[in-house]
């Protein structure tokens, strides 16, 4: 679960399936190339879960897996956490 791309686009899923062009607006500032290459890792790891609707004009959905969810429910504590300290957060100096 390495990166800082795929927490976001989990969030992403949280509220349902979403098509890849949904998905890249629920995720701004990710290419379509990194969001590709993310979902067929993540998919692979079982965490999102692909559904293909063989149909024209074609038509994919992503949603989470059942251990999708799980980890998204681990990581409700770290967001929440984020949101109460933004504040100190966003103070920290970068170089």
């Amino acid at each position: 679960m390495g990166g800082k791309w795929k927490v976001l686009i989990l969030w992403g899923l949280y509220e349902g399936p979403r098509r890849f062009g949904e998905l890249r607006r629920e995720v701004p500032g990710i290419s379509e190339r990194i969001l590709t290459l993310q979902l067929r890792e993540m998919e692979k790891a079982g965490l999102v879960g692909r559904e293909d609707f063989h149909q024209i004009p074609p038509k994919v959905e992503y949603s989470l897996t059942d251990f999708g969810s799980s980890l998204l429910t681990a990581l409700r504590p770290l967001g929440k956490w984020g949101r109460e300290h933004m504040a100190r957060i966003e103070a920290i100096p970068r170089d």
